[in-house]
């Protein structure tokens, strides 16, 4: 794990030594075998201690020193004056590797589920909080995107295995077109209606940007690492975007700030396929637009609502059935204290598909990377990190594909994106 560096601002130690029991109950909810409630409260009762001490014997070395230019027996005074010197140098070193052993101890402690967040060990006991639109009704029986993809030709799985491996993506033709026009048309939904600022962030972060957003430690082992610059490959915007004001005192009245970002997103997905062997339902490298809030505390959650509607709004142009489900503590991340995904249903590969997660992370994000503000009152408060999907792709392709599918192996192009693509109505066979 890197090191942790200036990060001290996870969850307070403080706040854990007095909600032992809501933490520890975070802890199991959300399944973190390596957070330890006891060993962090040890451990800041010995910082506190080596604390006191340290101030102690600076205090007593500042003393020996004004005593010793009017004393007589400078020999006896600067003796102790050593023994001080060497104590503080000790005590320091101490408290270094306590501090070192406490923040990595923190980075392991996850946030806190909302009240509302139904508790469950898995995606079980998520809850379905309402569904939009209607199934489409086929005459023939809907076939699954890669073969209408490969019909139309603008899907090449072959070709992207020998270039990279399997569970990569190479789209050609109208295929890359209609890639590039949803992202179009999410930014300029977003920018010209939503209120976000366009951000075309770097692709490759520092391990101070991935510990931020709360990225390590939990998941290194699901990142691309480039370990002689040692940078990391983002798994979503999110990481670039959100680190934007790390180490930053924020004005209330700019409250909230809204960005949104393209990016290609990379992403090990070890041990994660399963059926998801065909196709581009799970790779390695995807296209996706996000959505990033900073809010005031006391509008987070209306930040959180809102948030949501910005994603389901383009659903909803789209023509695409969706649901949205509150995430249970089993299957919300790490760093989220509410998490909403929005899936849209597929009915070539007859399923449901994630293609937004909405989540408000409370201060948990602005901790680990100092981000706070100064309030109307003057005082400095940590601010409230928000981030959604606005929309992920190319499950959103999918969708599109197999939703609007003709019996021919055409598919029509929903109204909204025509005009990204020089007005044509459908995808046709080759």
């Amino acid at each position: 794990m890197p090191d942790a560096g200036t990060f001290f601002h996870m969850l307070d130690p403080k706040f854990i030594a007095e909600n032992r029991d809501l933490v520890k109950r975070a802890i199991a909810a959300k399944h973190e075998k390596r957070a330890d409630v006891e060993a962090i409260v040890q451990l800041n009762d010995l910082r506190r201690k080596t604390q006191t001490e340290l101030d102690n014997a600076n205090h007593e070395s500042k003393k020996i020193s004004e005593e010793y230019r009017t004393s007589s027996d400078k020999a006896a005074l600067g003796k102790r004056g050593g023994e001080i010197k060497e104590r503080i140098k000790a005590l320091e070193a101490e408290m270094r590797s306590v501090e070192v052993k406490l923040r990595e101890a923190l980075l392991w402690v996850p946030n806190i589920p909302h009240e509302s967040v139904p508790v469950g060990d898995d995606a079980a006991a998520n809850k379905v909080e309402k569904t939009w639109g209607e199934r489409k009704k086929f005459a023939f029986k809907p076939k699954p995107h890669w073969e209408i993809g490969t019909k139309l030709g603008i899907l090449d799985e072959e070709r992207a295995a020998k270039i990279s491996g399997s569970n990569f993506l190479l789209l050609k033709g109208a295929g890359a077109r209609l890639e590039r026009a949803l992202i179009t048309y999410f930014l300029e939904v977003h920018t010209k209606e939503h209120g976000y600022t366009e951000i075309w962030p770097p692709y490759l972060v520092n391990a101070a940007s991935m510990l931020g957003t709360a990225q390590l430690p939990k998941l290194e082992d699901d990142m691309y690492q480039l370990e002689r610059d040692k940078l990391f490959l983002i798994p979503t915007a999110e990481v670039p975007v959100t680190n934007l004001h790390r180490d930053e005192t924020l004005k209330a009245a700019d409250l909230p700030i809204r960005y949104a970002a393209y990016t290609a997103c990379f992403r090990r997905e070890a041990g994660a396929y399963g059926r998801d062997t065909r196709g581009m339902v799970r790779i390695h490298q995807f296209d996706k637009v996000e959505m990033v809030r900073f809010a005031h505390p006391d509008k987070s959650w209306a930040e959180h609502e809102e948030l949501t509607r910005n994603a389901e709004t383009l659903l909803e142009r789209l023509g695409l059935e969706y649901r949205r489900v509150l995430l249970s503590t089993g299957d919300m991340s790490f760093a989220s204290a509410k998490t909403f995904d929005l899936e849209v249903w597929a009915p070539g590969v007859d399923r449901w598909l994630e293609v937004s997660s909405c989540s408000n992370f409370t201060d948990f994000q602005a901790r680990r990377m100092n981000c706070r503000f100064r309030d109307a009152d003057g005082k400095v408060k940590f601010v409230h990190t928000l981030n959604g999907s606005g929309l992920a792709l190319p499950r959103t392709v999918i969708a599109i594909l197999e939703n609007y599918q003709r019996e021919d192996g055409s598919v029509e192009i929903p109204e909204v994106l025509q005009p990204y693509l020089g007005g044509h109505s459908a995808l046709k066979p080759n």
